[in-house]
């Protein structure tokens, strides 16, 4: 399946925009699992978690380096694509609801 990015109505895309500020250790440990999701390989836990509870389709990537924890949201839609649609340092054990809403509102954008 095609691995897309979410751009916003200027053309920029705020993954690849957040992965730019990211080191090059979790840079390739996304990349290997870009190019898996597109091979249309199963990612599961600890690298992958399904968050359809929060929006049907909606994944994350658990990425780390020796920064911290990063999460990249993707949303699957089913006989279309994968969109990489945020990313974000975790610092809190649940997802801010401000970040719930951007995802959301990126998914309805599409």
């Amino acid at each position: 399946m095609e691995v897309k990015y979410y751009k916003k109505s200027s053309g920029r895309s705020p993954v690849e925009e957040f992965l730019e500020e990211c080191s090059s250790t979790l840079v390739k440990e996304y990349a290997d699992a870009f190019f898996a999701l597109e091979a249309g390989e199963p990612l599961t836990m600890p690298l992958s978690r399904n968050l359809s509870s929060i929006y049907l389709g909606l994944h994350e990537l658990r990425l780390h380096d020796h920064f911290g924890q990063v999460r990249v949201f993707y949303y699957i839609r089913k006989q279309d694509a994968i969109y990489m649609i945020h990313a974000c340092h975790k610092k809190t054990q649940k997802l801010p609801h401000r970040e719930i809403d951007l995802i959301i509102k990126r998914i309805k954008e599409l």
